[in-house]
């Protein structure tokens, strides 16, 4: 007869157990280990997230940010201050001064209105090209000025000048700083009282600094 090959003695049962068990417990220890990094990154993170309301403050608005988002100057605001310019005829300097403890622009109004005498019943027209690249603001105690020019030069625009006929004397004007509001009266001080040609009298927008001789 053929001979047949031993058969392999039957492994123990008891270790088969036991590998198995050692496996398991090896298997949970590495997936417990892989899961703590995970934990401690969500932890971080809910940390930060909760912590993320309580310190980072909303940005605050600036005041200011805009013209438009500042208040308007109003009379009550101001100080007004007029007079004659030294050693430069039919010119006038009008500046405002912010006594008030905040801000104000003259972005909705942005040059004086002024008011002389009966013969000229609207407000003086403003000069187009002084008109500043942005509406003026006046932080508390900034001062702002305006030129007016009480009668054009002889000569000037248009070949008109002012005839002493033409003029009135004016020891004081009526300002306004918005449309359709009463003027409050300003008294001129120096050379006063000025002579103003309602028909070429004409005032600047309002300047951020005062004029340079001659400019206007």
């Amino acid at each position: 007869m053929p001979l047949r090959p031993a058969p392999s003695p039957p492994t123990p049962s008891g270790c088969t157990g036991a590998a198995r068990r050692a496996r398991t417990l090896v298997a949970a220890v590495l997936a417990a280990a892989a899961a703590l990094p995970l934990a401690a990154c969500q932890n971080a993170g809910g940390e930060r997230d909760a912590a993320g309301p309580r310190t980072v403050a909303a940005p605050t608005p600036t005041a200011g940010a805009h013209p438009r988002d500042r208040h308007a100057c109003t009379p009550d605001m101001l100080r007004f201050h007029a007079g004659a310019e030294p050693h430069r005829d039919r010119r006038m300097l009008l500046t405002v001064t912010n006594v008030a403890d905040r801000t104000c622009t003259f972005a909705a109004q942005p040059y004086p209105l002024l008011h002389f005498g009966d013969r000229l019943p609207g407000p003086l027209p403003p000069l187009p090209y002084s008109r500043p690249r942005t509406p003026v603001v006046l932080p508390p105690d900034g001062t702002a000025y305006a030129e007016v020019l009480t009668a054009a030069a002889p000569g000037g625009p248009g070949g008109r000048s002012a005839p002493a006929s033409t003029t009135e004397k004016a020891s004081q004007f009526g300002i306004a700083l918005t449309a359709r509001t009463t003027p409050a009266q300003v008294g001129v001080d120096g050379r006063a009282p000025i002579r103003v040609d309602p028909g070429t009298a004409a005032v600047t927008y309002w300047q951020p600094g005062p004029p340079a001789p001659g400019r206007w």
